[in-house]
C-alpha cells in the first residue's frame, strides 16, 4: 500500500511525531479543554488550531528544503545534498514556536 513512498528514517520520524502529537493534544484536550488566545497569529487560536497551523508549516518547511536541497549544495559547493535531519529540526522548531507563541 505504501510502496509509492520512499520510507526512510527522517520521514518515519517525522511521521511518528505528527502521530504522537496528535495523539498527545487528544489527551491533553480531554483533560483539559483549550481556551481561546491570541498571540503573534492575526487570529484567536486554541491549542487544536495552533498545532494545525504548525504542521502546516512543518510541512511546507520540510517540502521547501527537498525543493531547494538540490540548489543549496550546489551554491555552497557540497559533495551531496544537506541532510534531510535539518529541515526536521528546523520544522518541529518552527511547530514549537507556533504552539507556545502562536
Amino acid at each position: 500500500m505504501f510502496d509509492w513512498m520512499v520510507w526512510t528514517t527522517p520521514v518515519a520520524v517525522f511521521f511518528s511525531c505528527i502521530a504522537l502529537m496528535l495523539v498527545g493534544m487528544t489527551v491533553w484536550e480531554i483533560k483539559s479543554p483549550t481556551v481561546m488566545r491570541k498571540g503573534f497569529l492575526p487570529i484567536a487560536t486554541t491549542r487544536g488550531d495552533r498545532l494545525f497551523i504548525g504542521l502546516l508549516s512543518a510541512a511546507y518547511v520540510n517540502l521547501a528544503f527537498i525543493g531547494l536541497a538540490g540548489q543549496l549544495a550546489e551554491v555552497l559547493s557540497l559533495s551531496e545534498e544537506p541532510s534531510i535531519w535539518i529541515s526536521f529540526v528546523a520544522s518541529m522548531l518552527l511547530l514549537a514556536l507556533i504552539m507556545k507563541k502562536g
